[in-house]
């Protein structure tokens, strides 16, 4: 059953989130719904292939793998004494 509800936000957001919804060919509400279900843990429907990453955190992927032992600590240490040396 769907049910009205009524938000306040700043109309810069509305507009932008509108344009957002209208490039992915899916309604506000929709995005919203959808948005809400993920962070509430239910699952998707079955027409959403997935979700989108953003291009941020996208860019923090390196590939690179950390040992599990490292002793981060001491490796920042190690670098800042290179840095500022």
């Amino acid at each position: 059953m769907d049910t009205k509800l009524t938000l306040k936000l700043n109309d810069e957001v509305i507009e932008k989130a509108k344009r957002y919804a209208a490039s992915r060919k899916t309604s506000l509400s929709r995005l919203v719904e959808n948005y809400l279900k993920s962070l509430t843990g239910r699952e998707l429907p079955d027409d959403i292939e997935e979700i989108e990453i953003s291009a941020f955190v996208k860019s923090m992927a390196t590939g690179t793998s950390i040992p599990a032992d490292i002793d981060l600590r001491k490796e920042y240490g190690a670098y800042l004494t290179e840095k500022y040396s």
